[in-house]
């Protein structure tokens, strides 16, 4: 497991990113992630839940519920036109941190 203030500064870039697929319930954006990161991402749903109220309140995300016979009402959630230029931007400004970051940890170059 990864230590929980680097899970929790990524998590709506990670939310955004699962959305960018297709609409998806909560329930299976946490799968997903999980099953994506080999294992290696959990959440619980309180924590992912609120990060999906707080981007529906950022106009994001759109949520809409849906009954289906004989199964629980569902919220699926979709990305806005918004969402979509807030994923880019955040994919690109991690990118660039990571590159960064790999710069420092990596090994002194010779010379250096």
């Amino acid at each position: 497991m990864f230590n929980s203030d680097l899970k929790r500064g990524s998590l709506e870039l990670l939310i955004l990113s699962s959305l960018e697929g297709g609409r998806r319930h909560g329930y299976e954006i946490g799968k997903q992630l999980e099953r994506r990161s080999g294992g290696r991402l959990e959440f619980k749903a309180s924590t992912l839940y609120s990060i999906l109220y707080r981007m529906e309140d950022r106009s994001w995300i759109k949520g809409r519920w849906v009954e289906k016979k004989g199964e629980r009402r569902r919220c699926y959630y979709t990305l806005t036109p918004a969402g979509a230029t807030e994923l880019a931007r955040q994919r690109q400004e991690w990118q660039a941190f990571s590159r960064v970051v790999t710069r420092i940890i990596g090994p002194e170059p010779v010379g250096g």
